[in-house]
């Protein structure tokens, strides 16, 4: 199942409302969903869901919509499965915000990582 992209905008506001306002706290950029898919240039198949960044713009969540209607193909997701997929990557890009303000990076190291993994299991390391 595919969504438009303004319904998964919908799913992604409600699920963002979710979340307490103080995690937010320096998110001056906000969360945004971006048409765009942005699959990976080394492994077929995988693709980059989201995005923390914290640079002169400040610091804010890039969902990329294509990447997520890519993946749904490919796994032929419901509705359920959308809403999992964008709580979950909501989450993770959440985590890095919160690591970041507080000068931490588990989660990025835990990243690098699973890239790691997934280039060797490719055969690209």
């Amino acid at each position: 199942m595919q969504l438009t992209f303004d319904q998964a905008a919908e799913l992604l506001d409600e699920i963002v409302e979710s979340f307490p306002p103080p995690l937010f706290e320096e998110l001056n950029g906000g969360v945004n969903l971006l048409n765009e898919a942005r699959p990976n240039a080394e492994i077929e198949g995988l693709y980059t869901m989201g995005e923390y960044r914290w640079n002169d713009l400040g610091r804010y969540i890039n969902l990329f919509y294509g990447s997520f209607c890519a993946m749904a193909e490919l796994r032929q997701w419901d509705f359920e499965d959308w809403r999992r997929e964008l709580r979950q990557t909501f989450s993770h890009e959440l985590t890095h915000h919160m690591e970041g303000r507080a000068g931490l990076h588990a989660l990025e190291d835990r990243d690098a990582e699973k890239m790691a993994a997934w280039r060797k299991e490719v055969g690209l390391e």
